[in-house]
């Protein structure tokens, strides 16, 4: 796929890794907000062998309130700008919003990861106008209530045409089909059952012919498998990702990047063979 000053290949799975820049995040919220930390934190995860650095200033973890226009911009466009400045990796911006995107893509985001799949007003028209790639997610409601028992007849098929619908919506609004990555939205509105049911079933969703992005790492059904906090899904983390990429993921976005790398490794390896 071609990023605004480089292409990366795909064909075989690359690791996202995630940088949030908020208080409040469900793993590592406070850790990296400042700029020091994050360039910190940044450059570990490249010399770990990271392709993407995804950087959020909104946290959508369940039951997270939205912040501010002002606040967003002013957690994630300095980050993104001082990543670009001292680093050669393609930067994924993690927003909704529209004037986030121009302003991060403005300071050198190549990559928009939004989780509402460009649906808030004016989100689609932005992302045409930038023309940058961008991962479109499937979420059921709204952070502050998405876990509030959520239901489907069949979750991945209604996953499935959710991704398909935005998907054309872009490509018919004159988007390049060839810039879209679909993420199936592991923890957004998913009990237990529907996580695993999609996991199972990210095979289907990569024959579409797009790059499937997934992001299970620490997240809650990790720690219902374990019965583990946070600080102690790791190896579930890297388990389920590497079931994710032998099943076709192109992308796994991990806290965890040194050990999923590895992982990565041995999936390709054992695909090539």
């Amino acid at each position: 796929m071609n990023f605004p000053n480089c292409g990366i290949d795909l064909t075989r799975p690359r690791v996202m890794g995630v940088l949030n820049v908020t208080p409040d995040s469900f793993s590592d919220g406070g850790r990296f907000n400042s700029l020091d930390t994050a360039i910190e934190q940044a450059e570990a995860m490249v010399r770990a062998g990271a392709s993407f650095i995804d950087v959020g200033g909104e946290s959508t973890r369940p039951g997270a309130t939205p912040v501010s226009l002002t606040e967003e911009l002013d957690r994630v466009c300095p980050v993104v700008e001082l990543i670009k400045r001292n680093l050669d990796i393609v930067v994924s911006v993690d927003t909704s919003t529209p004037e986030v995107m121009v302003e991060a893509v403005a300071a050198g985001a190549g990559l928009i990861n939004d989780v509402r799949a460009l649906q808030r007003e004016g989100a689609m028209n932005t992302a045409i106008n930038l023309g940058v790639p961008v991962c479109l997610m499937h979420m059921q409601g709204v952070p502050e209530t998405m876990q509030d028992n959520p239901h489907y007849d069949s979750v991945v098929d209604v996953v499935e045409d959710y991704l398909l619908t935005c998907s054309n919506q872009l490509v018919n609004g004159g988007f390049d089909r060839s810039k879209i990555i679909i993420d199936p939205g592991f923890g957004f509105g998913k009990t237990l059952s529907h996580n695993l049911q999609l996991l199972n079933a990210v095979d289907r969703f990569s024959g579409h012919g797009y790059p499937v992005l997934v992001g299970v790492s620490r997240k809650s059904m990790i720690g219902s498998i374990l019965n583990k906090p946070v600080d102690e899904r790791m190896i579930g983390s890297v388990a389920a990702a590497t079931i994710a990429a032998y099943k076709g993921a192109s992308i796994l976005r991990v806290h965890d990047v040194e050990e999923t790398v590895d992982a990565m490794s041995v999936v390709q390896a054992l695909l090539e063979e």
